[in-house]
């Protein structure tokens, strides 16, 4: 029996934002983790009981009910688009090793973007996040809801060290094949094993009183938007890799194969044959600034669209190299 990618795919739990999302300047100094590092936990019993303790506890609901309190039918506003949670990505409200963590995101912001081409404080980042996965309006700057996302992002910060990465603060790194990711093979790896959670039209499955997913869907009107950061087929590579498929794979373990998670994510990813929600802007106007596997020209390099977005990487990357320039991805 294949393996079997049981894959709650992008989003196997109960999707947003940053700090793992792209490069960022503002890690470049930080060190290597140790591989006989401890994975870092979170003891939500030690948040402070009092008003700031209140925005902290109302951010993690947020980040776990996301669609609940701000989605589309949202009891504290509507904002979303659809009605997936923060959490589908950054697992574990943003504490997971390996699934976008964000407990350093308090740290490493403000930062410079290359998809806006600007520095980005970190509420702005939150927003870039609600328009784009979740084709949304922004939130306002002031709101008990932005605020509660700063303070839950404030709070975890503390359980991190400072200026230096930690265990499972990054996606698992992929080793590129010398062929291009296949969205054919994709396609046989997800009918098999992921549309019992996604569904064969990977509409993704709501949970009882419809307020959000279980499963959220991988395309349709109601899934994340291009420019989104798992639009791109590396980036969801490297998170599949430490995260799918959810009852198999173990933090740090991975279970599937490097280019088994290439080509599901070049499946989910193909855009001939699903739709997704426009995007308004297709982002990234500094070319040199655009990661190596967001498919849309202009380019810095000879590199067609279909090899940005599907490979083989290692031209690309090497390319990049003998420019003396640094290869996104």
């Amino acid at each position: 029996m294949k393996k079997n990618v049981v894959i709650g795919i992008l989003f196997a739990l109960p999707i947003m934002i940053f700090n793992s999302c792209n490069s960022s300047s503002a890690n470049t100094v930080a060190k290597e983790e140790t591989k006989d590092e401890s994975y870092i936990t979170i003891d939500t019993s030690k948040i402070p009981n009092d008003k700031f303790g209140e925005s902290v506890r109302y951010g993690r609901e947020l980040m776990l009910r996301t669609a609940y309190y701000i989605g589309p039918n949202g009891v504290k506003g509507k904002y979303l688009g659809n009605k997936m949670n923060c959490t589908n990505c950054h697992q574990d409200a943003g504490t997971k090793p390996y699934a976008f963590n964000l407990m350093s995101s308090h740290d490493n912001y403000p930062q410079y973007r290359g998809r806006e081409d600007k520095v980005l404080t970190l509420a702005e980042r939150v927003n870039n996040c609600v328009m784009r996965p979740h084709s949304g309006k922004p939130l306002p700057l002031d709101s008990d809801e932005m605020v509660a996302f700063l303070s839950y992002f404030k709070w975890i910060s503390k359980f991190v060290p400072k200026d230096s990465l930690f265990k499972g603060s990054k996606n698992l790194k992929i080793e590129f094949p010398e062929v291009a990711a296949s969205p054919e093979r994709g396609k046989v790896l997800f009918t098999e094993n992921c549309a019992r959670c996604h569904g064969n039209d990977g509409e993704g499955k709501f949970n009882e009183d419809k307020s959000g997913y279980v499963y959220p869907p991988l395309w349709g009107k109601y899934a994340y938007q291009p420019g989104s950061s798992m639009h791109r087929v590396i980036k969801q590579a490297q998170w599949l890799k430490g995260n799918m498929p959810f009852d198999k794979v173990t933090v740090g373990k991975p279970y599937l194969t490097d280019a088994q998670a290439l080509d599901i994510a070049a499946y989910v990813n193909d855009d001939s044959v699903h739709t997704r929600p426009n995007p308004k802007t297709l982002d990234y106007p500094n070319p040199k600034a655009k990661a190596i596997d967001y498919a849309h020209a202009p380019f810095s390099d000879p590199f067609s669209e279909k090899q940005h977005r599907l490979g083989p990487y290692k031209p690309i990357i090497e390319y990049w190299k003998k420019q003396g320039w640094e290869a996104i991805y």
